[in-house]
């Protein structure tokens, strides 16, 4: 295999709420709707972002995180996309420095020039010395240059733009404008499913960047060949229940591939909305909001009872955070209200205001050692002792539980099931 060549960038920022994803997906649909293949990534865990940024870009959105993913699956993501791609571009996480590894460290990596996104919304020269600070905070960072975003006026742009230091290339601005802001909620951005208005806004932003900007091209990056890989067909034969809707969509797209490169057969059903589960050998619950549909699946008697009749048959379940959620005896949301659901995991879970958790987390089980991350507003009360705990790499003093009966196998922890096939194979294995 050769290396292979595409336009790249990666879209970072000096800090979270700045505005990357806005960003991004505008990139994504200007050039999308121009009628370039567009493929998108998103720095780290999140599972919010890359559901605007596949509606954006019209692909699948996959995670590239240097210690979750791992070096040689991030270059093999990247390599791909390149083959089949006019344009990449990859969503950075918080700050541009910041966390271990960081999107700075991303970049450098596999030599992805930085497009630095800063909100200069009440800002006007010190914007140049932010812009300055990022390209060259670490002497061999790659950097494309900077864009600003809430910008007030053409004048604004002006000002912004004369303030750059000699050579750094202007990206444009993005106006102030609740027409292209992204709604938000406890976890992040409101689901793509949700927003009925998307593709308006989306339009909307990549107008506003081709007014000020026009099409700008990154140069091409070259990314190296991964070392070949082959996946057993563990799973051959199986078909795996997962939920899907607006109460569980917290899914990796690697994992979905994972599990269809072993084999299974993936069958979507609905918590919220179906009467009966499909005919499945085994069940993945993932993550979502349980806490804003509790009445409605508390009420769906008929699923439930489905649920606990596959597990006290002893068919394999796996449940995610918000899938773990749906396990319990009672889940009470922000406003005090509390219902009844599956029971299949002693305990309760009450939601609060402020964050619980957000940590990566390693966790060796006894099928073998699995990577993801955790990231919740609940807190859980559970009388079942745990299968294992979790271990941050950062040194964070998060050791999501794990708990096990019999085939169920449940956790906070976002498993990242290509972090080791063989594991997650026998997770689902009947």
């Amino acid at each position: 295999m050769s290396s292979r060549q595409c336009p790249a960038l990666l879209i970072a920022a000096p800090a979270s709420g700045q505005g990357k994803t806005t960003v991004t997906a505008a990139l994504a649909r200007l050039h999308s709707r121009a009628g370039k293949r567009v493929r998108v990534f998103k720095c780290g865990p999140d599972f919010l972002d890359p559901m605007i940024l596949a509606r954006a870009s019209g692909a699948p959105v996959y995670q590239l995180d240097l210690w979750m993913v791992g070096e040689e699956a991030c270059r093999r993501l990247l390599w791909q996309a390149a083959g089949e791609a006019d344009l990449i571009l990859i969503e950075g996480v918080m700050g541009l420095f910041d966390g271990a590894p960081s999107a700075a460290d991303l970049a450098r990596r596999f030599g992805v020039p930085v497009l630095g996104v800063i909100d200069a919304g009440a800002m006007a020269q010190t914007f140049g010395a932010l812009a300055h600070g990022l390209a060259h905070f670490q002497a061999d960072l790659p950097f494309a240059g900077v864009l600003a975003n809430r910008t007030g006026s053409e004048r604004h742009n002006g000002i912004l733009r004369d303030s750059l230091p000699a050579g750094m290339r202007w990206f444009g601005g993005l106006p102030r404008s609740a027409a292209l802001e992204l709604p938000r909620r406890h976890l992040g951005l409101i689901q793509a499913e949700e927003l009925a208005d998307l593709d308006i806004r989306l339009d909307a932003a990549a107008d506003a960047l081709l007014a000020s900007a026009g099409e700008l091209l990154p140069d091409p990056v070259s990314f190296a060949a991964p070392v070949a890989q082959a996946i057993e067909p563990l799973l051959s034969g199986v078909r795996i229940g997962l939920g899907r809707d607006t109460s569980f969509a917290f899914l990796y797209q690697a994992n979905l591939d994972l599990l269809r490169a072993l084999g299974a057969e993936l069958v979507f059903f609905s918590p919220l909305a179906d009467q009966a589960l499909p005919d499945v050998h085994s069940l993945y619950l993932p993550g979502g909001y349980p806490e804003l549909h509790l009445q409605a699946l508390a009420g769906n008697r008929p699923m439930l009872q489905a649920i606990r009749e596959h597990q006290g048959t002893g068919k394999p379940v796996l449940a995610e955070c918000g899938g773990m959620l749906y396990l319990l005896e009672t889940l009470t949301d922000k406003q005090g209200e509390s219902a009844e659901l599956l029971g299949l995991l002693p305990g309760s879970a009450r939601m609060q205001p402020r964050l619980a958790a957000l940590a990566l987390q390693q966790v060796e089980l006894p099928e073998g050692a699995l990577r993801g991350h955790t990231y919740h507003h609940s807190v859980l009360d559970c009388t079942e002792v745990p299968l294992a705990r979790g271990v941050c790499p950062n040194g964070k003093p998060v050791a999501e539980a794990v708990y096990r009966r019999g085939r169920l196998t449940a956790s906070y922890i976002h498993f990242y099931l290509p972090s080791n096939p063989r594991a997650a194979a026998e997770l689902l294995l009947p």
